[in-house]
């Protein structure tokens, strides 16, 4: 399976700002369900917690779905593409590590949207932690292992 065609152009004309809230996804290489073991979706979580250490940006809420992730930040010290990218190369030698495995683990690119004030920010939190539950994983977002939303 290839790239998702149009990731390229999600790269082009995007703009970080400091303080602007985001909604980020990132999904695996030929959408691998990677993250159906919990342990190594685990491993993407340590690098959401290492930037929010570094003070690139803050979590507010985040889902790690079998072969992508949802991330709700605001932005910090840092831009939108050195976000990501720290993030997924980081994510990707540990997890290789974890795996005993090599090469790629994440598509190229990535999709952000720019969350307005004037929104619901609760809600865009709500819709990203219940990604388990439209996608028929659990009946309960309690009972899914890979999420965390700053309200909690």
């Amino acid at each position: 399976m290839p790239d998702l065609p149009h990731a390229n152009r999600l790269r082009a004309g995007r703009y970080s700002q400091s303080g602007q809230i985001y909604l980020l996804t990132a999904v695996t290489y030929h959408r691998d369900p990677v993250f159906a073991n919990w342990r190594t979706g685990r491993l993407v979580v340590d690098q959401f917690r290492q930037t929010q250490a570094e003070e690139w940006a803050d979590s507010l809420a985040w889902v790690v779905m079998p072969d992508h992730f949802h991330w709700l930040v605001e932005l910090k010290n840092s831009t939108l593409p050195a976000l990501m990218l720290a993030t997924k190369s980081r994510s990707a030698r540990a997890i290789n590590a974890h795996l005993g495995r090599s090469g790629r683990l994440w598509q190229k690119g990535f999709h952000d949207r720019a969350i307005r004030r004037e929104e619901d920010l609760l809600a865009v939190a709500r819709y990203v932690i219940a990604n388990p539950i439209r996608a028929g994983l659990v009946r309960r977002v309690h009972d899914y292992p890979l999420w965390d939303a700053k309200w909690l």
